[in-house]
């Protein structure tokens, strides 16, 4: 399927309904329309998605004309183009910003490749993406960075600079990619951002071109492949499936609303168009984008990414019958039992488990927006949780847990952000019972810039959670996996300030696991 036929789809028209190539326009331009940079994301084993956006910054939004515009796109074996291994024509269509996704197919499996696009004589910056190793072929390392919760107004996103020395073979990002929030007058702010609340399309749009301009994120998404999902903040604070979050204005419609964030997201990921399983139409009326996946990195990795916020059921006992999250008593909330509540959705959990069920990948690694594990705070006499996370849809996780169990074998390791704080633990085949024995691993990394928590309460939870062997807040960063057939090694990347634009960095903690033992081993520098 060619471009042309991607936008017909997405787009809902006819075969007369798109103008043709030879209609498409090549302006004249005054500033390079590659202001938000490139991106590569969502690949197989013959394939992967390449991205742009054309911009040229107006006093409002962008100065294109409002008329298709052919985009070149050229990928190579070498930085240096001399070796081009595919080309074609794009259009970027006014109706999706003039956003370009390009999927090229057939190409060698486990091969790093170069890719960038051409507007008259404009040229875009290159990136370097690589295709996954085929399901069946021997891998023997593999090192995925990931982060989550970048919170453009609380930190300079200088980690980035030191993801990027870390040479990863895929980066993952677990949400919260933008916030929603109107600009903020508070303290401790490094930078500001242009607008109100995101509410509708052009909102969201003007809100991820400001993300999109900061140098460092634009470095991270040429350094390689990126596998997205999101959390809340990408459409609004704690919203729950088509139930509205707990922050800013009330709005009319919230589908509406959200349609518009899902749209404003398809249109700055590199994500394939076969997401938007109903159109941009279908998510006026309240269709799915479909981010959670599947990839198979050759005979080693069975990653499967989680959506966390699209399917779920809204929180229950939250205080004062507001929407959103709060924390809860567990003693006294009984709807916290209902079998019947999933933060995934049926339909996501049964595809997870057929995703991994007999699969003869080594380790099973499942990417979702949160922690996983349980955390109490408070008091042992009077426990509470967060409802917004796994913690607020206890049965779901045990339905997964139980099916690692009884499947999986012992080689899980889950992935997490939201919380601000970095933890890694144990899952336990119950958390009721302290003492029983573990399913897998989890490493939930903390923010790459945003609000931090407070440390002050941090070593209650450790006592209260001795399932984690690892705890920490006030600091940002990002996390770092090394897999091997016989090993994972998890790494805890801190900044030493986000205030500044290049800031230091150490690895906090360390940890290995073993094949087939679920067991956390501290590795001593």
């Amino acid at each position: 399927m060619d471009r042309r036929d991607i936008l017909r789809q997405l787009l809902g028209l006819s075969a007369a309904g798109l103008a043709s190539p030879s209609s498409w326009a090549t302006p004249e331009l005054t500033q390079n329309p590659f202001a938000l940079g490139v991106a590569s994301g969502s690949p197989d084993h013959r394939s992967v998605v390449l991205w742009t956006r054309l911009y040229d910054q107006g006093f409002f939004d962008s100065k294109l004309p409002n008329v298709p515009i052919a985009v070149r796109w050229e990928l190579a074996h070498d930085e240096q183009f001399s070796r081009v291994l595919a080309s074609g024509q794009a259009v970027a269509d006014p109706a999706l910003a003039h956003a370009v996704h390009v999927e090229p197919d057939g190409l060698p499996p486990n091969t790093w490749l170069y890719y960038r696009f051409r507007v008259g004589a404009m040229v875009s910056p290159v990136g370097r993406t690589r295709t996954l190793p085929e399901p069946q072929a021997s891998v023997s390392n593999w090192r995925i960075a990931f982060a989550s919760c970048q919170h453009y107004e609380r930190g300079y996103f200088g980690a980035y600079a030191h993801l990027v020395k870390d040479k990863p073979d895929l980066v993952l990002f677990l949400g919260d990619y933008i916030y929603e929030y109107a600009p903020s007058r508070a303290a401790g702010l490094v930078r500001s951002v242009e607008g109100n609340w995101c509410l509708s399309l052009p909102d969201y749009r003007a809100r991820y071109a400001t993300y999109r301009q900061d140098p460092h994120l634009q470095a991270a998404h040429r350094a390689a492949p990126w596998v997205l999902t999101w959390d809340d903040h990408e459409v609004q604070n704690d919203y729950a499936g088509v139930q509205p979050g707990n922050r800013g204005p009330e709005v009319s419609d919230f589908l509406a609303r959200r349609a518009a964030a899902y749209q404003a997201y398809y249109e700055h990921m590199p994500l394939r168009a076969s997401t938007l399983i109903e159109r941009l139409g279908g998510l006026q009326r309240g269709g799915e984008l479909r981010l959670y996946a599947n990839y198979r990195i050759g005979d080693l990795i069975n990653l499967s990414t989680l959506d966390n916020r699209q399917y779920r059921h809204p929180q229950v006992c939250t205080a004062n019958g507001r929407l959103g999250s709060s924390g809860v008593d567990r003693l006294s909330c009984a709807a916290l039992g209902d079998e019947r509540r999933s933060l995934l959705g049926l339909q996501q959990e049964q595809w997870l488990a057929q995703q991994h069920r007999g699969s003869p990948q080594r380790w099973h690694v499942l990417a979702n927006a949160t922690l996983f594990g349980q955390r109490l705070y408070g008091s042992a006499s009077k426990p509470r949780v967060s409802n917004d996370g796994w913690d607020g849809y206890p049965r779901a996780r045990q339905r997964l847990i139980d099916h690692f169990d009884q499947h999986g074998g012992q080689n899980l390791l889950v992935l997490g952000g939201d919380i601000h704080e970095n933890w890694i633990g144990h899952i336990l085949r119950s958390y009721d019972q302290p003492s029983s024995p573990g399913v897998g691993v989890e490493f939930c990394g903390g923010a790459l810039a945003s609000s931090l928590t407070n440390p002050a309460a941090l070593e209650s939870r450790r006592r209260l959670n001795p399932h984690f062997v690892y705890g920490d807040s006030g600091v940002h960063g990002y996390g770092v996996v090394d897999i091997t057939p016989q090993m994972l090694e998890l790494r805890v990347r801190a900044v030493d300030n986000s205030a500044l634009r290049s800031p230091a960095i150490r690895t906090a903690a360390a940890f290995r696991v073993s094949h087939g033992r679920a067991r956390l081993e501290p590795v001593v520098a």
